[in-house]
């Protein structure tokens, strides 16, 4: 078995964090069934430009593979009595909406533990479910500037700065599948459920690690730093070569004394230079960077890189996505694998890191909105005709639900090789 093949996960989820979190679950074999918002058209995400057609994008792809998808009105007496039931054969219900919506909907463990003693819910809102921002929508971008992040990121005489990555939603999505674990583990162990009320800000601030505790316990005042510079570690940086740049860092001090050799100074690596210690390059770093910026602008980064490495002193070429995607080490990984797609054809997307076991995971493409109908109501919910019917004539699969589209080749929906 999978690692999570005896997980059900009834996932209320839209756009990117959330569905990036329980995306890495259902890679690890949990039965993520999605529940689609009928009336707006299901996720958001599937009418994401540039790359989409009709309501399949290759944004929707990226982040919904492997998951059932249900189109459901949770607004209606009817669609609420699907999701109650499917919630009584399920061990998760999984949302990311913003933090007074939850209760608003009636998803949270005081409103379902009475169908289901051990059902975890757990909600990643934008800034949880109290606290004075608990009504406030969360994205992305906000969040970097509110928890600091784009205050430390730039050059110092440059505009605060995004990360050129939506890290505070995909770190987000990481830390709610690690406390739907965690709430999982404890419900088998118990019989008892709970909320897991995770944010994206808890996120963003907890994510400020170190530099939070300077400030917080010395007065650390985090400022930005030249070529993203570390804040205290000299030289750890971007450096330009002649042709474009690279990284090097100098973590310890052996590193320092290897690389003062390969630079041809080697008398840097002595006390009596100013350099030779932490402490030292710190203190003087204004002197140092500039010497180390003028020899590293005379060679080019392959050149650079080559005596680097072969001096095992940290270090690599700054890519950009394209180089990234054909890295050697990319490819021996695995991190790169495909899906069939009927609309699209040939999909290439990146594997989940997660790595348990020996097993490589399979990988399925994402559905077609509510493709899952009779798999979710009928085999799992259990509903006959008649009751599917009743439940149609009541609104709970929306005012016009679509036939599910046509699934595609036997061949196609298996996962495909690496």
């Amino acid at each position: 078995m999978k690692p999570l093949e005896d997980v059900r996960i009834i996932a209320v989820e839209q756009y990117g964090a959330g569905p990036f979190g329980s995306m890495h679950l259902a890679d690890l074999g949990a039965e993520v069934i999605k529940i689609e918002e009928p009336r707006s058209g299901g996720d958001v995400g599937r009418y994401v430009p540039p790359y989409g057609e009709g309501e399949d994008s290759l944004f929707f792809e990226t982040f919904n593979r492997n998951k059932r998808s249900l189109s459901l009105d949770l607004s209606t007496d009817a669609g609420r009595r699907v999701f109650e039931d499917l919630v009584k054969v399920s061990d998760v219900v999984y949302s990311n909406l913003r933090g007074d919506v939850p209760k608003k909907i009636g998803i949270t463990y005081d409103d379902l533990k009475h169908l289901n003693p051990a059902i975890v819910c757990c909600s990643l809102t934008g800034f949880g479910m109290t606290g004075p921002r608990s009504h406030e929508p969360g994205y992305d971008y906000v969040l970097q500037g509110l928890a600091g992040w784009m205050d430390l990121t730039g050059e110092p005489d440059g505009p605060p700065t995004k990360s050129g990555l939506s890290l505070v939603d995909y770190s987000g999505g990481f830390v709610a599948a690690i406390s739907l674990l965690a709430g999982l583990h404890a419900a088998r162990r118990d019989g008892v459920g709970m909320d897991c009320d995770v944010s994206l800000y808890d996120t963003a601030i907890g994510l400020l690690t170190y530099p939070a505790t300077w400030h917080l316990n010395a007065g650390f005042e985090p400022a930005r730093t030249r070529h993203s510079a570390h804040p205290s570690l000299v030289p750890f940086q971007a450096f330009q070569a002649s042709d474009g740049w690279f990284i090097v860092g100098c973590a310890k001090e052996k590193f320092w004394a290897r690389l003062a050799s390969v630079v041809g100074r080697p008398e840097w690596a002595e006390p009596a230079s100013g350099y030779g210690s932490f402490a030292d390059r710190a203190r003087n770093k204004d002197t140092l960077l500039p010497l180390l910026e003028d020899i590293f602008r005379r060679r080019t980064v392959d050149e650079w890189l080559a005596d680097l490495y072969a001096a095992s002193i940290p270090c690599g070429p700054i890519n950009n996505v394209e180089q990234a995607m054909r890295e050697e080490h990319t490819m021996a990984r695995g991190l790169r694998v495909t899906t069939e797609h009927p609309r699209f054809g040939t999909v290439e997307q990146l594997a989940s890191p997660v790595r348990v076991g020996s097993e490589p995971p399979e990988y399925r493409r994402a559905p077609f909105r509510n493709e899952d109908f009779d798999l979710v109501v009928r085999e799992i919910a259990g509903y006959d005709d008649a009751a599917v019917a009743e439940l149609r004539a009541g609104g709970a699969f929306g005012p016009e639900t679509p036939a599910p589209e046509a699934a595609p080749a036997a061949g196609e929906a298996e996962a495909a090789s690496r």
